[in-house]
């Protein structure tokens, strides 16, 4: 279907169903509730249709699948929901499509099907090269299931994968995380992209159960940032670009493109010929362009149980439970659950606080444009202060953290509300 605007939003598509729930996860996800996926993936295509009715069919450049286990759904419904993305947003034909999948829950047919159906960027929530570190996790694959599937994921053709690994669990020490971190670039790994997380313990949780009981350690604030540090310099040597606090890609250049323990995180524009306004994709195409538009606070849609969305200075969030999402679609209802308008201050705010997650930084230019105030006169204090404290370099054309800033962030973003 052709746009009928300019409008370019990314597009979240939330799957709140698992074979099992983890013993951390917080996340809006659901066991048990296998039954509801045919009348949930029905409201979903409802919802899709209805907002790209609302917003003049948009072009969506990158969509994103998360959840939850989106490779849980059976092929047949995945193709409803990839039938109604196309024939309700303009798609264009390099668009980004990402799906989460678990190891272990996707054969070599499924992945080809996935292929055919547009998927072109897999990402892998393997969390640990531990089997036992796996079990702590309340994981039901193993090490050698997430091999097995990153091996029947490139036989497929999936040229762009994404490792998702979690560090500082209880009782994980430096030399067993540096293991998992060479294990994931072994070589048949070598994966485009890696997403790395400090483990939060979240309330409610078993594992916070456990840890409040005694049973577990709780995480070690000053391991978690050697172990921080020590993702950096090894992925800095395998050629890596860490363009945002969790997440590195790989370059296009084997080369030691930053210096870790180097004040500076974007890497030298002679070096790389860049100019002042450059972005993380020129660096490195395997970026995850989607997630670059939350971290730049550009305009979004979500859709699904839970699922958020931003346009236009309004925020807003579905209900949270498959079953109340089903009948709000099924009555004809909006299952909008919550919505706030974002004044100017907020939004630039926001927007200081997200882009100083990436190493491309906030840009002056690009604030000016979308603000009518450059960053001094916004946040001139606040960057002078930053600046004295080690956390923030400011260039006259970019804000950026530094490597201590990086560790510090949410000391960082704080000042700009």
């Amino acid at each position: 279907m052709k746009p009928e605007t300019s409008l370019h939003v990314a597009l979240y598509v939330h799957i709140p169903f698992c074979r099992a729930r983890c013993a951390y996860c917080d996340f809006n996800t659901y066991a048990g509730l296998e039954t509801l996926i045919p009348a949930y993936v029905a409201a979903v295509c409802r919802e899709i249709e209805a907002a790209g009715e609302q917003l003049g069919h948009p072009i969506v450049p990158t969509i994103y699948f998360g959840g939850g286990t989106p490779s849980f759904l059976p092929p047949d419904l995945l193709s409803e929901l990839f039938h109604a993305l196309r024939f309700t947003f303009h798609v264009p034909r390099d668009a980004e499509v990402t799906l989460e999948a678990n190891p272990g829950t996707v054969n070599p047919e499924e992945l080809r099907g996935l292929q055919e159906l547009g998927v072109n960027r897999l990402s892998l929530g393997v969390q640990s090269a531990h089997d036992d570190e796996l079990r702590l996790l309340g994981r039901t694959h193993t090490w050698a299931q997430a091999v097995e599937t990153v091996e029947a994921a490139r036989a497929a053709g999936f040229d762009n994968l994404n490792l998702d690994f979690i560090f500082s669990l209880p009782g994980q020490t430096l030399a067993r995380w540096q293991e998992t971190l060479e294990a994931a670039l072994e070589p048949g790994l070598e994966p485009e992209h890696l997403s790395l997380y400090a483990l939060s313990v979240e309330e409610g949780t078993p594992l916070e159960r456990r840890i409040a009981r005694g049973e577990l350690q709780a995480p070690d604030e000053d391991l978690a940032a050697e172990m921080y540090e020590l993702a950096e310099e090894v992925l800095a040597a395998e050629g890596f670009f860490h363009y945002e606090i969790s997440n590195w890609a790989r370059a296009n250049r084997k080369s030691q493109i930053q210096n870790p323990r180097s004040q500076k995180w974007w890497p030298e524009p002679e070096l790389w010929n860049l100019k002042p306004k450059a972005r993380s994709g020129d660096i490195c195409p395997s970026v995850c362009r989607h997630n670059l538009t939350y971290w730049r606070n550009e305009p979004w849609l979500g859709v699904g149980a839970g699922a958020h969305s931003w346009l236009d200075r309004h925020r807003w969030a579905n209900v949270r439970h498959p079953r109340e999402y089903i009948a709000a679609l099924e009555q004809g209802g909006t299952p909008v659950a919550e919505m706030e308008t974002i004044d100017r201050r907020l939004e630039m705010g926001e927007t200081m606080m997200l882009g100083l997650r990436l190493a491309e930084g906030v840009n002056d230019a690009r604030f000016r444009a979308r603000f009518g105030a450059g960053l001094e006169v916004a946040f001139g204090e606040e960057l002078a202060q930053l600046q004295d404290v080690g956390l923030l370099e400011w260039d006259g054309h970019a804000a950026r953290l530094t490597a201590r800033g990086r560790l510090l962030g949410n000391q960082v973003f704080i000042c700009f509300f």
